[in-house]
């Protein structure tokens, strides 16, 4: 069995060589299909990948808060008088509730206590008025646990001037986004007074400037202490409005978010529900990123189809004359296989080098926007699953391109090509 094997990859070898041209330029074919699959793919994921964390990066896989509603039960709908009536109610106002989580170190402890949890980061909004000589800008105060913000939701990487660690250290401090510290004409170590909705005014001392790169955000939202926001507010230690979750697995977060709603009587709402609309964006461009892909493998595939049919057609003495000598209709069809795998491997490998190589050189030409200041270069993402896809894809494109040809060669009937002759 050996032995017929590699009689079959020899004598496949020697009529690869005897058409070297044309199977050079079968491989180069599968080469520039894997290579192009490999860059298309590394770079439209990267690039995927960077606009999702734009958003994602800063938003908690669950959201615990209370929301600002109506009452679900209206007085009158549970009322015995007017049970059995069809009630009607306008202008409903939302119920009186307050903004601050109640008993909300007793939840964090227990969101540390589960194993699903990968962190906790507490944080206090805080809606405010911007004083600019005698404009007053619309703004939102964040106030933030430094050391939890940054480690589960990198902040520090969109801080551009400055240093975050300054809001823990600096009393009655602050980082405005870009777009609010140009329009108050503010930098580093300047103060400016802020109001807040009930009238209370504190300055704070500008320590640094975040840009997330995108506009609404940045003109707007600033960033803050806990400790620091609480006192803007007027309210105690422990007043907090909002609790945010990371998980160790996100595909969790829509579950668990209903759980801790029913737990903690408090309103939740999961990554997916918040940034759906990102989801399908990213699975559309990843669809067409494929798409494009595949085509350029099937065009490829096509290539070595009509390259093993013509050597065929300029083979037929040769494939007559190993059946006359006792080679089997499923030895030649091995042998026409096994060009069109060897083709196809040896493309592949090609196609994967030449992708590498391509990508690296993307991923380290300079990119510099403005809007984004964390990134450098063109995003790559060199996933090594990439890679085992477009080798298997090459050699599943070249099996069924050369499955047909090879079948042909398999029913040639030497009698009649000898007695042609």
């Amino acid at each position: 069995m050996n032995m017929e094997f590699f009689l079959i990859l020899d004598i496949s070898r020697t009529l690869l060589l005897a058409r070297v041209r044309q199977s050079v330029i079968a491989a180069i074919g599968v080469t520039f299909g894997i290579t192009m699959f490999i860059t298309l793919v590394s770079f439209m994921t990267g690039l995927n990948k960077l606009l999702d964390g734009l958003i994602l990066n800063r938003t908690p896989h669950i959201r615990l808060y209370n929301e600002i509603k109506a009452s679900e039960n209206q007085p009158v709908d549970i009322s015995r008088e007017f049970k059995s009536h069809i009630n009607m109610v306008r202008s409903i106002k939302p119920k009186e509730r307050p903004l601050q989580i109640y008993n909300s170190q007793a939840i964090m402890q227990r969101l540390k206590e589960d194993d699903r949890v990968l962190g906790v980061a507490p944080k206090v909004t805080a809606q405010v008025f911007f004083n600019v000589g005698a404009i007053d800008l619309n703004g939102v105060i964040n106030g933030i646990d430094v050391l939890a913000e940054n480690q589960l939701f990198f902040f520090g990487d969109y801080v551009i001037s400055g240093d975050l660690r300054d809001l823990k250290t600096v009393n009655n401090s602050i980082i405005l986004g870009k777009g609010a510290a140009e329009k108050m004409l503010v930098d580093i170590g300047d103060v400016i007074q802020v109001t807040t909705a009930r009238g209370e005014r504190l300055p704070l001392k500008v320590v640094g400037v975040f840009q997330l790169g995108i506009a609404d955000v940045d003109n707007v939202q600033s960033y803050a202490s806990i400790q620091t926001t609480q006192k803007l507010l007027g309210e105690s230690n422990s007043y907090l409005t909002d609790i945010h979750v990371k998980l160790r697995d996100l595909s969790l977060a829509p579950a668990m978010a209903r759980e801790y709603q029913q737990l903690f009587n408090t309103d939740a709402i999961d990554l997916q529900t918040a940034n759906a609309q990102f989801e399908t964006g990213t699975n559309i461009r990843n669809i067409i990123t494929y798409a494009v892909s595949v085509t350029l493998l099937i065009v490829a595939g096509f290539g070595i189809y009509n390259i093993l049919n013509m050597m065929i057609y300029e083979k037929m003495d040769s494939i007559a004359i190993l059946k006359a000598t006792g080679f089997s209709g499923r030895d030649v069809k091995g042998i026409f296989l096994s060009i069109s795998l060897i083709i196809g491997i040896t493309g592949g490998l090609f196609g994967l080098l030449f992708g590498f190589i391509l990508s690296s050189i993307i991923n380290k030409i300079p990119f510099e926007t403005a809007a984004l200041p964390a990134v450098r270069t063109y995003p790559i993402n060199f996933n090594s699953s990439y890679y085992l896809i477009g080798i298997v894809f090459a050699i599943i494109t070249t099996y069924i391109a050369g499955y047909y040809p090879a079948r042909k060669a398999s029913k040639v009937d030497p009698v009649e090509i000898i007695r042609g002759k």
